[in-house]
């Protein structure tokens, strides 16, 4: 009978990680959604010309269909998430895409599937920008980079498993179960987020609009953290924030981000998704079962090759959780660049050399050796450290829009990306393009160094502080204009 005897505190100490967990585990489901959904279509389309026919314009739009839906789920996710909370649009984005799901593994003709597939999309574009919100605001700041990095591991983690799906159902051409089982996640999704708690946050924000608010917000906070003292002090700190915005004369809206005080962090915002999707990583993602048949491996073994650097993916991203709140975003985000640079700058050079072409055991070596630079780089920094980074650059009250926008930009350079290189891949070949992301990670490597400010180790008032109320955001912008 030790439990009935054991204190309060020592109760809820004992029952706190238990419910942390589950709410990391629920929040970060969705990215599940979005890599499973992302990465199935690849294999599925191999075979949905059996039941539908698919001419390349039809295929390229039932694939992109997807990426045009998560764009608008984005844009609009940032103001419906501020509006109706955090946690209730997660519910809506799961019922989303449990809709779009089931609809595209039972479509008819081209067109219905190509509207299920942008349905699916909304779901995608709308827990891309509400879920790493949510586990941000509701992670403690010491370990908050690690917690709401589960995102880009549960992407990954999807990727794989769509590729384990792919492969499983490639016998019997059973594209519809391939794109079907995609229901089950989401359906996870919308039972376990119903369990969790709103973000305190989101809360304390809209104490006017909630009833309670602020009790709510007390009650998560002590749970989560584990005693009322550390609780209290974070609702002080989270009250404080949002009161210096609303004693401003004008507060805080959008258009600010254009505005000198915010501009800055806007651009760095911007430019850390431009980098992400610019380096290439679509290209690999989408294209490497191409480029390892063009090396000699038969079909099969393109997927199980593709099987392989799926994996890779979301192992690279486990180190990446435990070094972005150790080592920092920072330097990751330059470790990384500098990976990926010299892995696309390996590809470039060899396919130009023609070490790359012919059904030979060293082309193939070649070949899965850059290709596993660029994934183990990309995977340990920039996959996971953007969906960090972003929801810590913004103040609280324009940070969901703020959000929204960054993330919309996100799928747009998806699309552009995704839309381009096939024309490019044709017209200059592989060495070229290859060297062309060599350029960008470079680029890249260059901002991180120059331009991005270190979030490590602060809460997100005290970013909000330092970056757009002074502090380092000034400095920032005095070190930009003086080598402008």
């Amino acid at each position: 009978m030790s439990a009935a005897g054991s204190t309060p505190a020592t109760t809820e100490q004992g029952h706190r990680p238990r419910r942390n967990i589950a709410i990391w585990f629920f929040g970060a489901l969705g990215g599940i959604l979005w890599g499973y959904d992302t990465g199935v279509i690849g294999g599925a389309l191999l075979f949905i010309g059996r039941d539908i026919r698919l001419g390349p314009l039809v295929e390229g739009m039932v694939v992109s269909g997807l990426l045009l839906g998560a764009m608008i789920g984005a844009l609009s996710a940032g103001r419906l998430s501020d509006s109706l909370g955090r946690k209730k649009l997660i519910v809506s984005g799961s019922i989303v895409f449990v809709i779009g799901t089931i609809g595209a593994a039972l479509s008819v003709n081209a067109p219905m599937l190509i509207a299920f597939r942008l349905v699916i999309g909304l779901g995608v574009g709308i827990v891309s920008v509400v879920v790493p919100m949510y586990l941000s605001e509701l992670a403690p700041k010491h370990i908050r980079g690690g917690l709401s990095s589960l995102m880009q591991l549960m992407v990954t983690t999807g990727i794989f498993v769509a590729y384990l799906v792919d492969f499983a159902f490639s016998g019997g051409g059973l594209w519809r179960w391939m794109i079907g089982l995609g229901v089950v996640p989401a359906a996870l999704l919308f039972v376990g987020i119903l369990t969790q708690p709103e973000s305190p946050r989101w809360l304390i924000g809209a104490h006017d609009r909630v009833r309670d608010a602020d009790a709510r917000a007390r009650e998560t906070l002590t749970r989560l953290r584990g005693s009322e003292q550390a609780a209290d002090a974070e609702i002080e700190e989270i009250k404080q924030s949002v009161a210096k915005e609303e004693a401003e004369t004008q507060p805080l809206r959008l258009t600010d981000l254009l505005a000198p005080r915010l501009r800055l962090l806007f651009v760095i915002g911007v430019l850390l998704v431009f980098f992400q999707n610019w380096g290439g990583i679509n290209t690999i993602i989408y294209y490497a079962p191409t480029l390892l048949k063009n090396v000699g491996f038969s079909d099969q073994q393109s997927i199980i090759a593709n099987a392989a650097i799926g994996l890779l993916n979301m192992l690279m991203t486990l180190p990446a959780m435990r070094l972005i709140d150790r080592a920092g975003r920072k330097p990751l985000l330059i470790f990384g660049a500098a990976g990926m640079c010299v892995g696309m700058l390996f590809l470039g050079i060899t396919t130009l050399l023609g070490l790359t072409s012919g059904r030979t055991s060293g082309a193939i070596a070649i070949t899965l050796i850059g290709i596993a630079l660029y994934i183990a780089s990309f995977a340990i920094s920039w996959g996971p450290v953007q969906w960090v980074m972003l929801p810590e650059l913004y103040p609280l009250r324009i940070r969901a829009g703020a959000m929204g926008i960054c993330t919309t930009l996100n799928w747009l350079f998806n699309l552009a990306v995704a839309l381009l290189f096939p024309s490019l891949l044709a017209k200059f070949g592989a060495g070229p393009n290859f060297l062309f992301f060599a350029l960008t990670t470079l680029l890249a490597l260059i901002f991180a160094w120059r331009l991005l400010p270190e979030t490590k180790g602060k809460s997100l008032e005290e970013i909000e502080a330092q970056l757009s109320l002074g502090g380092d955001g000034q400095r920032i912008g005095e070190a930009a204009s003086s080598r402008s």
